[in-house]
This record gives C-alpha cells, sequence and structure tokens, in this order.
C-alpha cells in the first residue's frame, strides 16, 4: 500500500489503525518514520506534549525535522524554551516557520489587533497559510493531539485522513492522559514552558492567552471571551 494522502482511502485508515491499535507512542512513531522518513515532519507547537514527544522522535530518528509556527507573538518563554531545546537536542532539525506578512504590515493591510477583532482571520495568515507552506513539502506530519484534550479530539486516531492539509496526520499521544505526560515530563527531567507554573496549561500566542483558574478547563484560557477554541490546524 502506497502511503499517500491521495492514494489511501477510508477503509486503509481503519486498517492501519486496526494494525497499531495495541502498540505504544514509541511504536507508532518507528512505524510512521519507517512509512515516511524525511517526508515526514513534526508540527510542534512546544507545549507539554510537544516535550514529550520531541523526546521520543530522538530516540527513533535523532535527525528528525521539527517546525514551530513562529507567529511573532508568541511569548518569551516559548522562544527561551526552543533555546533550550535545540541545545539538549543539537541533532534535530529545528525551523522556525514565518508568516509572509510581518505584524506591521498585518496591521497596515487588516488594521490594528487583528486577533481581538477576528481571530480566525488572523490565525489564518499567521498559522493556518504558514502551515500549509510547509506541509505541502510532505507526504505526512506529527500532531500531539490527545483525546482527552477537548470534546473535538476525542474520535482522534493515531493515524488520520486530513483533508484540511490534503495530507496525513499522525498522533502518537492520543491515550496519554495529562498526569502522564507530567510523569514523563518529570521523569525525564526535560525542559518544559515555565508558563505552565503560572497556570497557563495550554499556551499559544502572547495576545490570546490567558491563565485559568483551578477548575477551569485547560483550554478555557485559549482565546478567552470568544466562542473560538481552535486555531483551524485541527478542524
Amino acid at each position: 500500500m502506497k502511503l499517500q494522502f491521495d492514494v489511501l482511502q477510508k477503509g486503509d485508515y481503519e486498517v492501519i489503525n486496526k494494525e497499531l491499535e495495541r502498540k505504544d507512542s514509541l511504536d507508532v512513531l518507528k512505524w510512521v518514520y519507517n512509512a515516511f522518513g524525511d517526508k515526514l515532519v513534526y508540527s510542534c507547537s512546544f507545549g507539554a506534549e510537544g516535550m514529550v514527544l520531541i523526546d521520543l522522535i530522538s530516540k527513533v530518528k535523532k535527525d528528525a525535522t521539527i517546525v514551530f509556527l513562529d507567529t511573532d507573538f508568541h511569548f518569551k518563554e516559548t522562544y527561551d524554551l526552543i533555546d533550550q531545546v535545540k541545545e539538549r537536542y543539537p541533532s534535530l532539525n529545528i525551523e522556525l516557520a514565518k508568516p509572509e506578512i510581518t505584524p506591521e504590515e498585518q496591521a497596515k493591510q487588516y488594521g490594528e489587533r487583528l486577533w481581538e477583532r477576528e481571530p480566525d482571520a488572523c490565525c489564518k495568515v499567521r498559522k493556518l497559510v504558514p502551515l500549509e507552506r510547509e506541509l505541502s513539502r510532505y507526504d505526512a506530519w506529527i500532531s500531539g493531539l490527545r483525546r482527552e484534550q477537548s470534546p473535538t479530539r476525542i474520535n482522534t486516531q493515531f493515524v488520520n485522513q486530513d483533508n484540511r492539509f490534503q495530507s496525513i496526520k499522525v498522533c502518537p499521544l492520543i491515550h496519554w492522559t495529562e498526569e502522564e505526560i507530567w510523569m514523563y515530563i518529570n521523569l525525564h527531567k526535560l525542559p518544559y514552558n515555565e508558563l505552565h507554573d503560572k497556570s497557563y496549561p495550554s499556551i499559544g500566542c502572547e495576545y490570546c492567552t490567558k491563565p485559568v483558574a483551578e477548575g477551569e478547563d485547560p483550554r478555557s484560557g485559549r482565546w478567552a471571551n470568544s466562542e473560538k477554541t481552535e486555531c483551524g490546524l485541527h478542524k
């Protein structure tokens, strides 16, 4: 079976996921890198799940390519973490993908503070279009989605048909709980974003991410005061 988006049918995904259903995350990563090799990329936001996946990926393919969507609006702590990861995993190829326009150009073209007025439009310019450009170079991509994270992710499989990006999306951590993510981080002494210790369970752009009170939905700090719950990468 040729593993390409335009060749695989719905039944093929069912067969693949049946084959992988009893595998652990490391086995899934071994399978996907064996299947796609250098035509596979990990799109990483450097959240807690990202740190676990980076460590697991480094055990399977030391020179794997990781792309970070650098919107120009991230927290300083996020950029500091990327520097730490580069130092800890020097063989990994970590690329920062920029939007086609600068924040200043965006303000001139769309008006000031687009993220407040039209958050979907801001995400499209600074995240969706850049990721579309990056994924066009690959046959498949890895994501850190977990089923536990939100109702929209509950049916995520290990290997998914990604119609949004005309690609194959692989999610090795679908069965992991938040507790297991942090157990792994602490056990292996992995670096992580300092904002996680300041009530930021989910971290995105600085303008659109707020701390979350204890007991609230972990993603309620993303696009707070709006109905938006996803940037659009995983619809």
